[in-house]
């Protein structure tokens, strides 16, 4: 029994010195400043008397337990708000480099903003990681639109409702876009076991493990069995893959039957046949991606299984039309809200532009009374003075996608817009 009496004593001994210590590094913090209480902590709680409470949360951060207020705060002066020693992203940095070493594929644009507080508390919180909220809770505060859409799932995926880092990486992810802890497909095999029976049953015995999950399902959930995206591609929904692909057993289970216009033809004859007829055909039609220029094949959120919103979809290749939008003075609605497809035909039209009317003048007179508008006249039998070739509609003074003018007018004032064809006019 001896030998345990002088081990215990050891450890007592060891215990009593790290108090020692301990006490000492707190006296001596204190000492730097030569504060009138024992340490920096009951300094400020004098007058800061709501960290009484604070001290009292399940996890504080390490300076505030260390009381060490002066690791991030100034305790005579600043430039910042809150007597913030450096900026606040700076600051912790200071201490937590590792999470801005190495390059990284996605980057959460607060974190690069060095907005640290939106999600933790600086001081302590009820919460692991010093969060403001738990789990999924805290993300859907900034990103509401998917919070309201969670709310109204019929079919829940498991990690969102457990919590979004399952899946994300809240700071910045080196793997994969969209801040994924891991790119597909490994990420999804880490819960999913491809090897399962009934797993192969499902997709038809298709390698899916080799594909992109998301090509299909939703992963923040649906109101569609399976996760699948609530607009679903019809063979997809019948799982009739082999409708597009060759055979599952086949060299190239995911090679397609054929390409482009050709494939979807099959089934949309319709659709293509209406659209090869018009005299001006939109261009991604007619290459050998086709149709999934602009739609997803297998399914998607969007209406018509666009791969995005109209706007997303149109952008990628029409992008100096969206961003003039963006610089325009007046907002022109269809355009702000993405309704391309108000004004123009997606596949083809007989018309310049394929405006989905005879005129430019009948498009806007869908929104605009134009009659009621102007006294100015346009139409067919009217000329333009500068252009004997063309006759005077409504893009003759406004530009339809926006200007930097009100109105979306060509020039600075009306008066200056008025005297490009009344020459007799201009002073």
């Amino acid at each position: 029994m001896r030998p345990v009496r002088f081990r215990s004593f050891w450890v007592f001994l060891g215990a009593a010195a790290w108090l020692v210590v301990f006490a000492g590094t707190q006296a001596n913090a204190a000492n730097d400043f030569r504060l009138k209480k024992t340490s920096i902590t009951d300094a400020c709680v004098e007058c800061h008397d709501e960290f009484v409470e604070i001290l009292k949360r399940p996890f504080l951060h390490t300076p505030v337990a260390k009381g060490d207020c002066a690791g991030c705060h100034n305790p005579h002066t600043s430039k910042r708000a809150m007597l913030l020693d450096a900026e606040s992203g700076k600051i912790c940095q200071s201490c937590h480099e590792e999470m801005f070493e190495g390059e990284a594929q996605s980057s959460h644009r607060i974190f690069v903003q060095g907005k640290c507080f939106s999600c933790h508390d600086a001081h302590g919180s009820e919460n692991k990681q010093n969060l403001i909220r738990a789990g999924s809770a805290l993300c859907i505060e900034c990103h509401d639109e998917l919070g309201q859409k969670l709310a109204t799932n019929k079919f829940e995926h498991d990690p969102v409702t457990d919590s979004c880092v399952e899946c994300h990486d809240p700071h910045a992810s080196k793997k994969s876009d969209n801040l994924l802890v891991d790119a597909q497909p490994s990420l999804c095999l880490d819960c999913h076991e491809a090897n399962d029976a009934s797993f192969k049953q499902v997709h038809k015995n298709y390698p899916v493990e080799k594909a992109r999950c998301t090509a299909c399902h939703n992963p923040h959930g649906s109101n569609t069995a399976g996760i699948l995206f609530d607009n679903v591609h019809e063979p997809v929904a019948e799982r009739a893959c082999g409708e597009c692909h060759t055979k599952s057993t086949s060299s190239s289970p995911f090679a397609l039957k054929d390409v482009g216009l050709d494939l979807c033809e099959g089934c949309h004859y319709e659709t293509v046949v209406d659209a090869l007829n018009k005299s001006m055909v939109h261009w991604p039609m007619l290459d050998d991606r086709g149709c999934v220029n602009c739609h997803a094949p297998h399914a998607s959120e969007e209406d018509f299984l666009l791969k995005g919103t109209q706007a997303e979809v149109c952008s990628e290749c029409h992008t100096d039309t969206v961003d003039r939008q963006k610089r325009s003075r007046t907002e022109h609605p269809p355009i702000a809200e993405g309704a391309c497809g108000e004004c123009h035909a997606p596949h083809s039209s007989d018309n310049t532009f394929l405006i989905n009317q005879p005129t430019a003048i009948e498009v806007c007179a869908k929104c605009h009374e134009w009659q009621r508008h102007s006294s100015h006249p346009i139409g067919e039998e009217i000329v333009d003075p500068r252009n004997a070739n063309v006759t005077l509609e409504c893009s003759s003074c406004h530009r339809t996608h926006g200007t930097e003018y009100e109105h979306f007018i060509y020039f600075r004032t009306k008066d200056e817009l008025c005297v490009q064809c009344h020459t007799n006019l201009r002073r």
